[in-house]
């Protein structure tokens, strides 16, 4: 029996963060390419690619509600998706290193009716100075290499967080304070178990 909610995610922090507010979903990834176009400002990229994604997934399940999120750090206006390699990864997080940066998270929702409705969160990280050694460290233990910004702020890389000003689950990948509400709004009463954030 198909839900009335699709993630368009392969993400497992996205999944777990729904399933951990109630929601009922399955699980359909989109295809669409994470590339920026030429001068895209950050916010415009992940706002494109959530709402690419959603498309594009939507597509395959008519008449249900589609969720795609879209996260970036941004560091000095230069924008940090997925590492593509470890080189890559010990650049970010050696930028990352004793200072703040932004995380963006864009999530697009399709309705049945093939309304779309967009948001954007940011928060800011501030990370404290991190040696060569702890950087090698963390490269070793395989965690950066799926994670825009090259960290998870729920894993291992945590120790390296002072602070974070706004929501911690959007770093994590989906603000599951706007998401909840967004998604509270737009599912039947029966799809989905969350309560109402306070």
């Amino acid at each position: 029996m198909s839900t009335a909610l699709v993630l368009a995610s392969a993400s497992p922090r996205r999944r777990e963060l729904l399933t951990a507010r109630g929601f009922r979903f399955e699980v359909d990834p989109s295809n669409v390419m994470e590339t920026p176009q030429p001068g895209e400002p950050a916010d415009a990229f992940a706002q494109r690619i959530a709402a690419e994604k959603a498309g594009d997934v939507a597509r395959r399940h008519p008449g249900t509600c589609v969720l795609a999120a879209d996260t970036v750090v941004v560091v000095d206006g230069t924008l940090f998706g997925k590492p593509i390699d470890r080189s890559d990864a010990r650049r970010m997080l050696q930028a990352l290193s004793g200072r703040t940066h932004r995380v963006l998270t864009a999530v697009a929702l399709v309705d049945p009716t093939g309304a779309v409705e967009e948001i954007l969160v940011e928060s800011q990280v501030a990370f404290r100075p991190l040696t060569a050694a702890e950087i090698e460290e963390y490269l070793e233990s395989g965690e950066p290499f799926d994670k825009a910004g090259a960290y998870a702020v729920q894993g291992l890389a945590k120790k390296f967080v002072v602070r974070v000003r706004g929501s911690h689950s959007n770093v994590v990948g989906l603000p599951m304070e706007a998401v909840t509400d967004l998604l509270q709004r737009h599912l039947p009463a029966a799809a989905n178990t969350a309560p109402a954030m306070p």
